[in-house]
């Protein structure tokens, strides 16, 4: 429970609950004022509880899965803006007062041709309408001057850092969070876990794995994930920091809906620096160049112009592949894959159990505090009652207070 007032009403009610508070009953403003202000020491909290279980060996340090998940915040889509809404918003606006002042001028004609009043209730809701509306237009009108003099993108009135996140590929909206969680393998046990107020988690995977190596205080630890988090930068700084990472590569290719070879058909000799088509012929090397940041080295053949297979291979001159210098990394990490794909089928198995849980807890509305430290102390609390719970289950209650 984390409703403020529920627990005020737990205090009197549940009888485990006034013996293990020696007959004390907080109310729910004294019991939001606490988790408010000692936000830092309860995360704390949960991580020492983390590192309980790692002293009783209940942790696996071999293997960790991250996953992300977005959790509703206490922000209405109504109340959530970005600038295409903003437009579309004003643009709807717009043509409702248009609407309006057509209907008070054809009142006026009516009047004028005919002496024919239209009623007064019809005119007293259109103008009280067209004066909602203009209000409505200047209230979205100012938040257009915030996003253009802050730069945000986004713009949430009741939770200023709750921001709209797409669920699923069709693009329905949860105003929220992304919470991001590490869970080992050998009692799906939540070892690191993040707040972010980001869409994505591709931009999570080194954070991720890093945070779980430092809670676990382990060297040897690997990492699994979905394909959401598979970007180049990420694995590269996981292989540099030490952590080997399982994460599929996405298709992000057409050219097998059409028919043709995709990236993964030719294939690279490391001795040669030279791939090879599937029509068998060597793409050599030919320049190196930088976009965005990134250094790519280019590689093809002039043998296309007379190759029979070229219909099934591209539609251009010749078929270029372009290749980022640390290419080798990505393919260490698919071949990983390749050799165990297993780990996709224990990733699934470890870190979708927590998410699950956690949220049957909160209910339809998730979070109950608002702004992204508040929202993260929250859910710091979530974690300790999930892996409490998890552990009292495992060992039984005299054996944890034991080990306390």
């Amino acid at each position: 429970m984390q409703s403020s007032r529920g627990l005020e009403r737990e205090c009197g009610r549940n009888l485990e609950l006034i013996w293990l508070k020696g007959r004390l009953a907080p109310d729910f403003k004294t019991i939001a004022d606490f988790r408010r202000d000692n936000g830092p020491a309860l995360r704390k909290v949960c991580q020492q509880f983390v590192a309980l279980c790692r002293g009783i060996d209940l942790l696996d340090a071999s293997i960790v899965a991250i996953e992300g998940s977005k959790f509703k915040a206490v922000n209405a889509k109504t109340k959530s803006f970005t600038r295409e809404k903003l437009k579309r918003c004003l643009g709807e606006i717009d043509a409702v007062i248009e609407r309006y002042l057509v209907e008070l001028d054809r009142a006026d004609e009516v009047l004028s041709k005919t002496d024919m009043s239209v009623p007064m209730a019809r005119l007293e809701r259109a103008i009280k309408k067209l004066a909602y509306c203009r209000r409505e237009a200047n209230a979205l009108k100012a938040i257009e001057r915030r996003t253009d003099s802050s730069g945000e993108t986004q713009v949430s009135l009741t939770d200023p850092d709750a921001r709209g996140m797409a669920t699923t590929s069709r693009k329905p909206r949860v105003v929220g969070y992304n919470v991001q969680s590490a869970v080992e393998t050998k009692h799906h046990l939540i070892v690191a876990h993040e707040v972010t107020n980001l869409g994505y988690d591709r931009d999570a995977l080194a954070m991720m794995a890093r945070a779980a190596r430092e809670e676990m205080s382990c060297d040897d630890i690997e990492a699994v994930a979905d394909k959401g988090y598979h970007k180049g930068e990420e694995i590269v700084a996981c292989e540099e920091a030490g952590i080997p990472v399982t994460v599929p590569r996405p298709h992000t290719s057409n050219a097998a809906a059409h028919g043709r070879f995709d990236r993964a058909d030719f294939t690279y000799v490391a001795g040669e620096d030279a791939y090879v088509c599937p029509a068998g012929a060597r793409l050599t090397y030919r320049f190196t160049n930088t976009e965005a940041g990134k250094t790519l080295h280019s590689y093809w053949t002039d043998a296309c112009g007379k190759c029979a297979i070229k219909g099934r291979c591209t539609t251009s001159k010749e078929h270029r592949v372009r290749r980022w210098e640390h290419e080798g990394i990505l393919e260490r990490v698919q071949q990983r894959l390749d050799d165990d794909p297993n780990k996709m089928s224990l990733r699934y198995q470890t870190v979708e159990h927590p998410f699950g849980t956690i949220k049957a807890w909160m209910g339809a509305t998730h979070f109950k505090m608002k702004t992204l430290k508040h929202v993260a102390t929250e859910m710091a609390l979530h974690v300790l009652a999930y892996n409490l719970k998890w552990v009292m289950a495992i060992l039984g209650v005299p054996k944890l207070l034991g080990a306390m």
